[in-house]
């Protein structure tokens, strides 16, 4: 079994329709901004919540030999998105609601690096994986790689909610068209492109009080079902989503044989492999009652449109062990046609109407399990040249467990799963179940269920509490039941990295039993005791607990209760559960919101999600509020314009901008804060003035460092380089005076000629555009003249926070990072010269940035390196093959990624003093933090 390709599921996933009836014309005027399809609102959930990321990235990567002409390609790219309006809208919000607009056609930029056959790999991964910004768009990009004069390998990445597995046939078809055209200097013999996808989202709004009620009927049909038990509760907010895709050959004429049988009962291959998963399903969990999803993809009237009008099919199926397999079949094949029948439900409005039921009791969504029969992926070709597919594996799921069959000139059986939902062991069995049941079928479907191959599997058993103390940064802990049923842990952290409450329940996943999971860890100062000395459960925040005699239920209870009535259409009791009360994902967003404007805390729709009762939320704010109270009793009363010395600090919500908040405040500076109004809550936000912007919009930007003192710019898209450039264009705009620091990149040194490389050097060949737009910022600040003006270059930054984890996955420590956690063979660069990691400890870096946020700065007018240390990669990988308990062997040889061919030394003299590493910031220690 191997780890394989699993970004390309989707551009492999068959497309199984029913014709549909003609819909009604839409009301709204069909130019202006238009609602969101529901499927589209279900991807736009998911980033706004903070678990989109790469997972819903479509990454379509083509090796292109013979002679490729560059500029046609990308008037081929431009082109396409003009005959598209989806590819090229963004996703803002009003209120409440989300909102999709076209924005005007402009030249769609194709990147040309060139890259050897050993580089490709880390360039194409790191690209692939690159988050979009759905807000201000694009949601399409494109990287061309150059081998030789005519050896390419193309790379189109488009965001999911712009396309599903039925766009990319055309999209194809268009672009070889398109190209074909540019090549030749001559018009695309193209018929119009298909209806306006708007139009389509138009149109299914509108007949949303049919397709409620239909949901209804769906929602009854699942009434009663339990998730899959093999399963492991993950947490509701932001999750890693590890995946691992796990293969094994079938038999030649296994397939053959699974498409005759079905033949012979009045199925579809696909039918038959989706009753081989129920029986197998059923073999390892002991369970008979069994609900699975699978995709239903374009309608008749949407062949020709590209866009997302993919749905989910919950299929559930009642399989007793001594029911013949071809009953099975028989069973599974009416489940589907019913389910086919009603493709047009959006699954969404489904799970609403179960409510609570929609999960288990531990947490675990009904529909965790998903089938499909795929196809090997098909190559993007363009005319007059040889087109052969790559792989890309972004090692990201979207369900904790999928079986599929791929059918082609090499099939194979393959199981898919969250390692975060399903251990590695467990997973490589029932892949190996599913193989022998698909095998046993194909030469006798009328054996039972109970006589086929595959047995009972069960999940690790280890008690949550134990689990808990054992970790040594938890210094006390326990259990208790909350008011609404679900199992909560409380724990109290020590130590510089104490972990989240997410990372502790992350941790918990691994080490108990899905039924001994609590559903939430709640971080706590300190746990509430009787005077026996036992921990008092009914002060726990979540815990339920008569109210005092006499007492009113007012503060912050009062208002998450009446902001609960309001969205949810009655106000709640205190303990009653947010899903059972009816809410989703929206409305948990919408909450926040409102919660949010109300108290001035800091609260996002992840909060709503985890802690579930208004109990709890109430319980949260008040915690928050104290020590918003807390932390302003350190740094004076709260300010509506800025105080004397206020530092502006923008990307307060990054990595980077978290610690520079926590340097600064512990400095007694006062601080501005600049950022999103729904990012994620951060401790060190609290006693700061907040001011709400975003790179995207200029004006923010421009309110945002109004009366500022200094200004320390540490945001960054990381993705949209023109945002930045007008970003920075925006905040100079506004400033007027006063210390100003840019937080740049050493990627604006290019690839140097020299291994030493000074503070300041000029930049060498090979500038990325990351690079080339940091450049582009730094000029802008340093051609303003209005104050002393300070370019920070910084390398990679390691640190505990969150986002910095993240980001070690990205770019050349990302591929070393996947290929340690698959227990990949990792090749290392050989030969006689250094190779290794430049890197900057956040905490460090934070200082450094502060010390030039000073009326007389050391490094006014002048751009200088903020570097911890050199890290070779040979003690990297090590220490991460350790860290992760990896069976990877790592090796020196030719064929290393040309990207860990980094020699480079970075002079960092004029910061140094502030530079030095304190206690913990020792590289082994930061690794550790990230790893965990």
């Amino acid at each position: 079994m191997n780890v394989v390709d699993q970004a390309d599921l989707l551009r492999r996933a068959r497309s199984r329709t029913r014709p549909a009836a003609a819909e009604p014309a839409p009301a709204a005027d069909p130019t202006g901004p238009a609602p969101l399809s529901h499927a589209q609102q279900r991807m736009w959930l998911m980033d706004h919540l903070g678990q989109g990321g790469a997972l819903y990235n479509v990454p379509l990567a083509t090796r292109l030999r013979g002679p490729l002409d560059p500029a046609a390609l990308a008037a081929a790219l431009t082109a396409l998105t003009e005959r598209h309006a989806v590819l090229r809208t963004h996703y803002g919000s009003r209120g409440d609601e989300p909102y999709q607009e076209a924005l005007p056609a402009t030249p769609v930029p194709l990147p040309v690096v060139d890259a050897t056959d050993a580089d490709a790999p880390g360039l194409l991964a790191a690209e692939a994986a690159r988050p979009f910004d759905l807000a201000t768009g694009p949601v399409l990009r494109a990287l061309l790689l150059r081998h030789a004069p005519e050896d390419h390998t193309f790379l189109l990445t488009i965001h999911h909610i712009a396309v599903d597995g039925g766009s990319l046939p055309i999209v194809g078809a268009e672009l070889a068209a398109l190209y074909q055209a540019a090549r030749d200097q001559r018009p695309a013999q193209l018929p119009p492109p298909g209806p306006a996808y708007a139009e389509h989202a138009r149109r299914e709004r509108a007949r949303d009080t049919e397709l409620t009620t239909a949901a209804d009927s769906r929602a009854a049909h699942l009434a009663g079902a339990r998730p899959l038990p093999l399963l492991r509760p993950v947490p509701p907010g932001a999750r890693e989503r590890r995946a691992a895709l796990h293969s094994a050959p079938l038999a030649p004429g296994t397939v053959d044989a699974l498409r005759r049988l079905g033949a012979r009962h009045g199925a579809t291959l696909f039918g038959v492999v989706l009753a081989a998963a129920f029986a197998t399903l059923r073999n390892a969990s002991g369970e008979s009652d069994l609900v699975l999803g699978c995709a239903s993809g374009h309608r008749a009237d949407l062949r020709t449109t590209v866009g997302l009008s993919v749905n989910t099919l919950a299929l559930r199926a009642d399989i007793a062990g001594d029911t013949a397999f071809t009953a099975v079949l028989g069973q599974v094949r009416s489940a589907l046609l019913d389910a086919q029948e009603h493709h047009e439900v959006p699954f969404d409005l489904v799970l609403e109407r179960l409510g609570a039921s929609a999960r288990g009791a531990d947490g675990i969504p009904l529909l965790s399990v998903s089938c499909d029969v795929v196809r090997p992926a098909e190559p993007l070709a363009l005319p007059g040249l040889a087109a052969e597919s790559v792989e890309l594996d972004l090692g990201l799921a979207k369900f904790g467990l999928t079986l599929l069959v791929e059918d082609g000139p090499q099939p194979r059986c393959l199981v898919q799963h969250d390692r975060d939902a399903l251990d590695e062991e467990t997973a490589g069995r029932l892949l190996a179940a599913f193989a022998e049941l698909l095998a046993a079928v194909a030469a006798d479907g009328d054996r039972r269920v109970d006589e086929l191959p595959g047995s009972r599997l069960t999940a690790s058993e280890h008690p949550a509490l134990t689990a808990l103390l054992a970790d040594p940064r938890v210094a006390e802990a326990t259990l208790a039941r909350s008011a609404d049923g679900p199992l909560l842990g409380y724990a109290v952290v020590r130590g510089p990295v104490a972990p989240s409450g997410a990372e502790l329940k992350s941790l918990l996943r691994r080490a108990v039993r899905a039924d001994e999971l609590p559903s939430a860890v709640v971080l706590l100062d300190r746990l509430p005791r009787l005077p026996d000395g036992t921990p008092d459960h009914a002060r726990l925040p979540g815990a339920a607990r008569p109210p005092a005699p006499g007492a009113d239920e007012s503060g912050p209870l009062a208002a998450v209760r009446t902001a609960f009535g309001e969205l949810l259409g009655t106000v709640p009791p205190a303990d009653g559960d947010f899903f059972a009360l009816g809410g989703h994902s929206l409305v948990a967003v919408q909450l926040a919101e409102r919660l949010r404007t109300r108290t001035g805390l800091p609260l996002t729709g992840l909060d709503i999600l985890e802690q579930r009762t208004p109990r709890a939320l109430a319980g949260l704010l008040a915690t928050r509020g104290d020590e918003r109270r807390a932390a302003l009793a350190r740094t004076g009363a709260p300010v509506t314009r800025a105080r004397a010395g206020t530092v502006l600090v923008t990307g307060a919500t990054g990595g980077v901008g978290a610690a520079v908040l926590q340097e600064l405040m512990a400095q007694g500076r006062p601080v501005r804060a600049l950022v999103r109004p729904e990012s994620a809550h951060l401790p060190a936000l609290d006693g700061v003035e907040v001011a709400e912007g975003d790179l995207a919009d200029p004006d923010s930007l421009r309110r945002a460092v109004e009366g500022a003192d200094s200004v320390i710019h540490a945001a960054c898209t990381f993705t949209d380089h023109a945002t930045d450039v007008a970003a920075m264009r925006a905040l100079v705009d506004g400033w007027r005076g006063g210390p100003f620091v840019f937080v740049s990149s050493i990627d604006a040194y290019g690839r140097p000629a020299a291994v030493d490389v000074p503070e300041g050097a000029e930049p060498g060949p090979g500038l990325t555009p990351y690079g080339q737009a940091k450049l582009d910022c730094e000029r802008i600040l340093l051609e303003s003249g209005r104050g002393p003006a300070s370019i920070v270059r910084a390398p990679i930054v390691w640190g505990p926070h969150q986002r910095l984890r993240d980001q070690l996955r990205w770019g050349s420590t990302g591929a070393l990072y996947q290929a340690a956690l698959a227990g990949e063979p990792i090749t290392l660069p050989d030969g006689p010269e250094w190779a290794g990691a430049c890197w900057v400890h956040s905490a460090a870096l934070a200082r450094a940035l502060g010390a030039c946020a000073v009326e007389q700065p050391p490094a006014a007018g002048r751009i200088v390196n903020a570097v911890t240390g050199h890290l070779s990669w040979t003690d990297f990988t090590a220490e991460l093959v350790r860290l992760l308990g990896s069976a990877s062997t790592v090796t020196p040889g030719p064929d290393a990624d040309r990207e860990l061919r980094r020699p480079w030394h970075y002079g960092a003299e004029t910061l140094a003093a502030v530079l030095r590493p304190g206690p913990g910031e020792d590289w082994r220690t930061v690794l550790a933090a990230m790893t965990a």
